[in-house]
């Protein structure tokens, strides 16, 4: 009668964790956001997401016991549900499910409004509000409303960096601002492997001077970068050029906005995105979404 009890008491305690656990996760996430929020996102994904499999495992076998012993199977079968909510974001993780990180554009601030950082006309990749124009990056937190820039032709499939129209052409300040930090000593590798070497590659970040906000721009080209830290740039003045540095499968300008400085966090995906959004050549303040042309307005 004691062990029974005993185990009773270990499935309420253990139901009570799990219970506790989600509500502060998705609490901060849905209600808080923020850094908070956005901490919460990667540990739901990456950290207890798997660890809710292995429990929903335990879990099962447990419920299995206790329907044949007839004993706790009413506590049995919560701990079960719970696991099961808990490792569901297995399922975002490897895009069964995709699913954006939950917030509005229109209660997020600050956004700011930029000018393209080609002087010429570019394809959007990637980009947008949504899963489906802007999958690889709407999935995270801090790369919410980023873009992955591109110039015809693009997803050739081909190994050589020279047969992408982007690859080795010149980035422009899109924004004003200081320089917090440059870096091409980066190789640019072949495309379409996975020879990555880490995941910003070379890239230049910029502390808006408007809303004290920053701006990362990422993947350039090995040894193009032509600003350092403490410069204080212009819409307009050269930065380097497009490589294939970094986490990629093919040459693109990755760029985004985000409210924290990217010197100071522990890891890129640690940080909380902001709306980011384009002048058109009318002056307009556009967010394009993928397979859309973006005409240069800084020049």
């Amino acid at each position: 009668m004691e062990k029974r009890k005993e185990i009773f008491n270990f499935v309420n305690v253990f139901n009570f964790i799990l219970t506790l656990v989600l509500f502060v996760l998705w609490g901060s996430v849905g209600i808080m956001h923020g850094m908070i929020g956005a901490i919460s996102w990667v540990l739901i994904k990456l950290v207890f997401a798997p660890i809710g499999v292995v429990l929903f495992l335990i879990s099962l076998i447990g419920l299995i016991r206790s329907i044949i012993k007839k004993k706790n199977v009413f506590q049995s079968s919560i701990s079960l549900i719970l696991s099961v909510a808990l490792s569901f974001p297995i399922l975002m993780l490897v895009n069964i499910i995709p699913m954006a990180y939950p917030i509005n554009l229109e209660d997020t601030s600050p956004a700011i409004t930029i000018h393209s950082p080609f002087h010429e006309p570019v394809l959007v990749g990637w980009g947008g509000d949504t899963v489906e124009t802007n999958a690889p990056h709407v999935i995270w937190a801090s790369e919410r409303w980023a873009y992955d820039l591109v110039i015809e032709p693009e997803n050739v499939g081909s190994d050589k960096l020279e047969d992408y129209g982007v690859y080795d052409k010149e980035i422009y300040a899109p924004v004003s601002g200081v320089v917090v930090a440059a870096y091409d000593k980066e190789d640019d590798i072949t495309p379409n492997t996975e020879e990555f070497i880490s995941m910003e590659g070379n890239y230049v970040y910029i502390k808006i001077n408007e809303t004290q906000t920053f701006l990362l721009l990422n993947h350039l080209k090995k040894n193009s970068v032509d600003v350092k830290v403490g410069d204080n740039i212009e819409v307009g003045d050269y930065i380097g050029k497009v490589g294939n540095s970094g986490t990629t499968s093919e040459p693109h300008l990755h760029i985004h906005h985000q409210r924290q400085d990217p010197t100071k966090t522990v890891y890129p995906i640690f940080a909380e995105g902001l709306p980011l959004y384009f002048y058109d050549e009318n002056d307009n303040s556009t967010m394009p979404t993928s397979r859309e042309i973006m005409k240069s307005t800084s020049n």
